[in-house]
């Protein structure tokens, strides 16, 4: 792998002048510019980025904090994000936490202790103490304590809108299928949206929860199945909560949507390779990716924000399960 050296040797020149036209800083002739370029572009030389954050003092680095890279909802918010920072030139760190505590305070620590230049989190454990606000770091779907920019969809209109198109579509006895985190995240909103529409509807409705994560999805659907058989109304709190709930109900022989109505939500499945392709409410993933850099550029610069929380419209996306 070519070194610094070696670029300013093919160049003839010094080394302080191959770093000057890497970080476009300083004053360098035209003539030379072009002999560095072409001696980098020869030797394909690919510059440290770590070094050259720590010499400038100023990183191009920002960390996306994820509990899983397998789910297609933070695939798709992750490829975004990534967009997004290409656009002004800063490069992702992507730290796949798997969801476990230990991991994300290890990633913290690591992130702080290297000075990106900001962090965008996704989180649903108890790491509140260890959440610093001396990195720039915008939130997704978790609120903190601290002074902490959050964005997120409307979940709690996105629980109401579930409720109203399952009774739409002729559903008579609903149910709201969930996990419950050790912490508050947005994401419990679409239960209280849900509720808070069925009773507004006096409509018949339960809801049917276990701790996050789910361990045993085979025991929670069976248990679900066998306790709630008059249900015909399902509001999964996401669409892979959604999609094995209608995996199990068919292997017991109940039909979607003619036994059944069901609607998840994130919009994750929107092809028609899918089947069925499922109702769902549609969050704006895209626009919630981009936001959340444009937040964390104006902190990253040193500005105050407007507001702590922002939120984004969702939209009701028929499917063939309802």
């Amino acid at each position: 792998m070519s070194s610094i050296k070696d670029v300013a040797n093919l160049a003839g020149v010094a080394v302080g002048t191959v770093s000057r036209v890497i970080n476009n800083s300083g004053s360098v002739k035209p003539a030379t510019r072009k002999k560095v370029e072409k001696a980098i572009q020869e030797l394909n030389y690919i510059p440290n980025e770590v070094a050259r954050n720590f010499k400038m003092q100023k990183s191009k680095m920002v960390a996306l904090l994820l509990p899983s890279i397998w789910h297609p909802f933070f695939s798709e918010l992750a490829y975004y994000i990534e967009d997004e920072l290409d656009r002004e030139g800063f490069k992702l760190m992507l730290c796949n936490s798997g969801g476990k505590p230990e991991k994300e305070l290890y990633y913290l620590d690591m992130l702080q202790q290297n000075k990106v230049a900001g962090i965008v989190g996704i989180t649903y454990n108890d790491i509140e103490n260890n959440v610093s606000n001396d990195i720039p770091i915008v939130s997704i779907d978790r609120h903190f304590n601290k002074k902490i920019t959050c964005v997120t969809s409307d979940n709690y209109e996105g629980g109401r809108l579930a409720l109203r198109e399952l009774v739409k579509a002729g559903a008579k006895k609903m149910a709201f299928l969930g996990s419950v985190t050790s912490v508050f995240s947005e994401t419990m909103n679409r239960r209280e949206g849900f509720m808070h529409e069925a009773k507004i509807m006096g409509v018949d409705c339960v809801v049917y929860e276990k701790p996050d994560p789910v361990l045993d999805d085979d025991a929670y659907f069976d248990e679900f199945l066998d306790k709630y058989q008059d249900v015909d109304g399902i509001f999964a709190i996401t669409d892979m909560f959604a999609a094995k709930y209608i995996d199990k109900a068919g292997r017991q022989g109940i039909r979607v949507p003619e036994d059944v109505k069901v609607i998840g939500y994130d919009g994750i499945q929107d092809h028609s390779y899918f089947h069925p392709v499922l109702s769902t409410i549609r969050q704006p993933v895209e626009e919630m990716a981009r936001m959340t850099i444009r937040l964390l550029y104006k902190k990253i610069e040193g500005e105050t924000l407007e507001r702590e929380v922002y939120r984004l419209p969702v939209i009701f996306r028929r499917g063939e399960t309802t």
